[in-house]
């Protein structure tokens, strides 16, 4: 077993986070998740109010009693989401962790530690954002690596510089994303200063996430090359997998032939969530990790984990400690 200070905050058996993915993040994934020891997470804005969030939240809890949590996003882009409405469902309905994100979470860190709640925040490579964070009262901060899917920032910092740059800033416990599919990535992140590590890719391809099974076998098939980074020009990059319909969004972005408005209509999220609803594997931009390329399989969540943990264990073990003399 690993023990670290995120495993002893979040009170779970493995140090191990799924990634809050709209569109992604509901109750059988969630709850999956943390019956096999790690911490589910919902996605709050994939709700379109609080009320549908608090449903959720109910389904999860008839799914496991461990501990879950709730991505809470807060950007201006998600029009009137009633952010503050799906902050008081998380409060009313007991939930035992937050990973806020997006804006400035000062007012959501605070209510949610009057009410005794752990707060993860997750920045892009900024440690300036995660020492603030820090400042405002977060648990343990969640830093997304430059190979992350979704969207980075604009810094390009990889996990192998941004987790001991981190690990050396920050007092509170570091969970680093991107580029983490197997147990080789979560020895390595615990070597370089981390705590544990949040999944996205990863937990995407599992039998209970609900991504259409015929876009799971496309990208189960996809090799080392096959994310893309679309949106620099927009000051807004984001990392998907490279299909037909990203390529025309590339080739659109290259040329200045689309306008912010229809960029962004392009790659929003309900596009490729509508997408995938009826099995369409080319007419969205899936968020996809560089992680893509180390996995070819879609096991059960706990099958996942358990596959995770073991390697992580025996890399530890059987590898490194075995270089010491």
């Amino acid at each position: 077993m690993l023990k670290t200070r995120i495993t002893q905050l979040l009170k779970i058996r493995h140090p191990i986070v799924q990634g809050g993915m709209r569109g992604l993040g509901l109750a059988p994934l969630a709850a999956a998740v943390s019956n096999a020891g790690a911490l589910g997470m919902l996605s709050a804005h994939t709700h379109p109010d609080a009320e549908s969030l608090r449903r959720e939240i109910e389904r999860t809890q008839a799914l496991t009693t461990r501990p879950f949590g709730v991505n809470l996003t807060v950007l201006p882009s998600l029009g009137s989401r009633d952010f503050d409405g799906y902050a008081r469902a998380i409060v009313e309905m007991g939930v035992p962790v937050v990973e806020t994100s997006g804006g400035n979470p000062a007012k959501y860190i605070a209510l949610f530690k009057q009410h005794g709640i752990t707060v993860l925040h997750k920045v892009s490579s900024s440690l300036r954002f995660a020492l603030k964070a820090q400042d405002l009262g977060a648990d343990a901060v969640t830093l997304h690596g430059f190979e992350c899917a979704g969207h980075p920032g604009e810094d390009d910092i990889p996990g192998l510089v941004l987790i001991p740059a981190a690990a050396r800033e920050l007092r509170l416990p570091v969970l680093c994303s991107g580029g983490i599919a197997d147990g080789r990535g979560l020895a390595a992140v615990l070597a370089l200063g981390g705590e544990g590590v949040v999944m996205g890719t990863r937990f995407m391809l599992t039998q209970e996430s609900p991504l259409h099974e015929s876009v799971k076998q496309r990208l189960r098939a996809a090799g080392l090359r096959d994310t893309a980074m679309v949106g620099r020009t927009m000051r807004d990059p984001a990392r998907v997998w490279r299909n037909a319909f990203v390529e025309r969004v590339l080739e659109a972005e290259r040329h200045g032939t689309a306008s912010a408005e229809e960029f962004h209509r392009m790659v929003d999220a309900e596009r490729w969530i509508a997408a995938s609803s009826h099995g369409d594997a080319e007419d969205g931009a899936y968020p996809s990790g560089l992680s893509l390329g180390l996995i070819d399989d879609v096991p059960t969540a706990a099958e996942a984990i358990s596959a995770i943990v073991a390697q992580a264990e025996f890399t530890i073990r059987a590898r490194l400690l075995a270089m010491v003399e």
